[in-house]
């Protein structure tokens, strides 16, 4: 989960939090109004600085929330919730309502396939001082890395205006044509060697390395801004304190994205005292937003939610007089009126919510409720005992894999537990497989979580590529999920409770984990029988398919030894895996 870390005394004044009651805790205190962000505070200041220097860190627990990763967005939440009044953004444009603006970017065709979006404003009037610069330093991150999925989608820049001849324009351009000194840098190097030579190059070169063209900012003259989403120029990207204007700008392969992130920047320095100038971005090119809209832009949508559904999900029958206070301080503007749901057959009474600019999170009628529950207060609901009596008791798989357990343990194994998510790497190159049935994440957060797991073999294979130093043998195993393609389903996937077991020894062979399955499979009271097997991880002749009432079920064998040489594994090493969901009772 995102954590931020912030200057307490400016939180403190942008949340306009005042010294708490004689005899409250402090920390307390905060904690307690921290929940109305799915906050918590995971670490106070120290007390024995100067409050100019203190430090707060805090965890948001929410992923969906963008805009409270930053001092200003919280201490909004905090300030909004407790009374304060809802802020007014207007420098931002809406379709049928254009702002004015003095500049102009211009995004020209050659950038279309390959970082398509920009969209950016100026924040003036304001000298930025120490803690400002590493707030807003701090949110750029956060949303570069958790939002835009380390730069992929989105990526910001600032810049000092002084130094900046209008107008703008955004271009692709050969990598190995163009040159400029880069931040932390003191001689000029091509995008190219950028890529190869500077740490934030080397960091994300993945995004464009393949690429032929290459993405660049540059003003009238010439003067290059930056190289999204890599690094900026040394000169007009060199923000510093005591600089008063900026332009602030963010490019990315998704135009909501984009301008959300442009918009909960706008509100931040907003609140934090700043002039906010919009910017005219002019496209080559088709967007969603046209070839020309004027930024930051206001383009979220109203959302309906039916009293029927607040009562459904929230237990209480609420007024809708009660739904808009409480979702008011949420910050979120909203009225009544009849409006149908996603998939309704009809209207109904109901809440018509608008999103304020900085958020975009409002996706079912269900997130409507959700605020109207925070804003009214959890501690506002009245306790329920439930109504049905119930005995929990073990699901017929879960009572089944804890006797396999029981089993693998009495033979001598250690359990595990793995993250069902992995790398391409992984469960894919170093298994010698083709990937045709593995599930691929479509918006991970990292590479490293990009999969799901279709068998636990991979998964053993990582414990005992760093265990080459402990004695042999080794010997584990682990029951878990694994999920992978499956066309005769609905949703063309399928999920089921797998087995994978493993012994690495000098004299692992295929007889003895053909001996440790017979020995399961006696202790399970289940008949079986096997035929040879195709599976690219084991060595021709050395693996066999396991099949349970004529189907197959699993597979074991000796792995190949281009399998453990992928994995730096120097020893012989056995495995197999199976379907415990096929040999449930029944």
């Amino acid at each position: 989960m995102p954590k931020i870390e912030v200057n307490e005394a400016m939180f403190y004044a942008l949340a306009h939090w005042d010294t708490p009651e004689i005899g409250e805790d402090p920390r307390a205190a905060l904690e307690a109004a921290l929940t109305c962000a799915k906050a918590e505070l995971d670490e106070d200041s120290d007390k024995t600085l100067p409050l100019g220097e203190r430090t707060l860190k805090i965890e948001l627990n929410d992923t969906n929330r963008p805009d409270l990763w930053g001092t200003a967005g919280c201490a909004r939440q905090l300030r909004i919730y407790r009374g304060g009044e809802r802020p007014r953004y207007p420098f931002f444009s809406s379709p049928g309502n254009p702002q004015e603006a003095r500049q102009q970017v211009l995004v020209e065709a050659s950038v279309q396939g390959v970082r398509p979006y920009l969209a950016g404003f100026i924040a003036a009037g304001k000298e930025i001082t120490d803690a400002v610069l590493r707030d807003m330093i701090q949110t750029q991150e956060k949303l570069a890395w958790n939002f835009g999925r380390k730069r992929r989608t989105i990526s910001m820049g600032l810049y000092r205006i002084a130094a900046i001849t209008w107008p703008i324009t955004y271009k692709a351009v050969d990598p190995d044509a163009v040159s400029f000194i880069p931040l932390q840098w003191d001689v000029p190097l091509t995008l190219r060697e950028i890529l190869k030579q500077h740490p934030k190059g080397k960091e994300y070169a993945f995004i464009q390395e393949h690429e032929p063209l290459h993405p660049l900012l540059l003003d009238a003259t010439g003067a290059i801004l930056s190289y999204p989403p890599i690094i900026n120029s040394a000169d007009l990207g060199a923000v510093q304190v005591g600089d008063k204007d900026l332009f602030v700008e963010i490019t990315g392969t998704d135009m909501p994205s984009v301008s959300l992130a442009a918009a909960i920047m706008a509100c931040d320095l907003a609140d934090q005292g700043y002039t906010i100038e919009p910017v005219t971005v002019v496209y080559a090119y088709d967007t969603p937003f046209g070839r020309a809209f004027t930024s930051p832009y206001y383009f979220q949508e109203p959302i309906f939610c039916s009293l029927g559904r607040i009562h459904q999900l929230l237990g209480e029958q609420l007024e809708g007089t009660t739904c808009i206070a409480a979702l008011e301080r949420m910050g979120c503007r909203a009225e009544q009126g009849q409006g149908r749901e996603q998939d309704e057959p009809g209207e109904t009474d109901g809440i018509w919510l608008y999103p304020p600019e900085y958020r975009n999170d409002f996706l079912h009628a269900a997130d409507v409720a959700e605020d109207v529950m925070i804003g009214r207060g959890l501690g506002t609901f009245t306790p329920e005992r439930p109504r049905d009596f119930t005995i929990g008791r073990f699901t017929p798989i879960t009572a089944f894999s804890r006797k396999v357990k029981a089993i693998f343990v009495g033979m001598g194994y250690q359990e595990m537990i793995y993250n069902y998510l992995g790398s391409r790497k992984d469960l894919v190159d170093n298994m010698r497989g083709d990937g045709s049935r593995i599930i691929r994440i479509a918006n991970p957060l990292s590479e490293h979580y990009e999969y799901v797991r279709d068998g636990i073999i991979a998964s053993l294979l990582m414990s005992e590529a760093v265990s080459g130093h402990s004695g042999y043998p080794h010997r584990i195993f682990e029951i878990g999920k694994v999920a992978y393609r499956e066309a005769r389903e609905n949703d063309g996937t399928c999920t089921r409770q797998y087995l994978g077991f493993f012994t690495a020894d000098k004299e692992a062979t295929f007889n003895t984990i053909a001996g440790q399955l017979q020995t399961l499979f006696y202790y399970i009271a289940r008949e079986y029988t096997l035929k040879e097997s195709q599976d690219a991880r084991f060595i021709p002749g050395r693996g066999a398919t396991i099949q349970y009432r004529a189907e197959p079920i699993g597979v074991f064998g000796e792995l190949h030894p281009e399998v453990l040489e992928n994995w730096g594994i120097t020893v012989p090493c056995i495995a197999a895996e199976l379907d415990l969901d096929a040999l449930l009772p029944g």
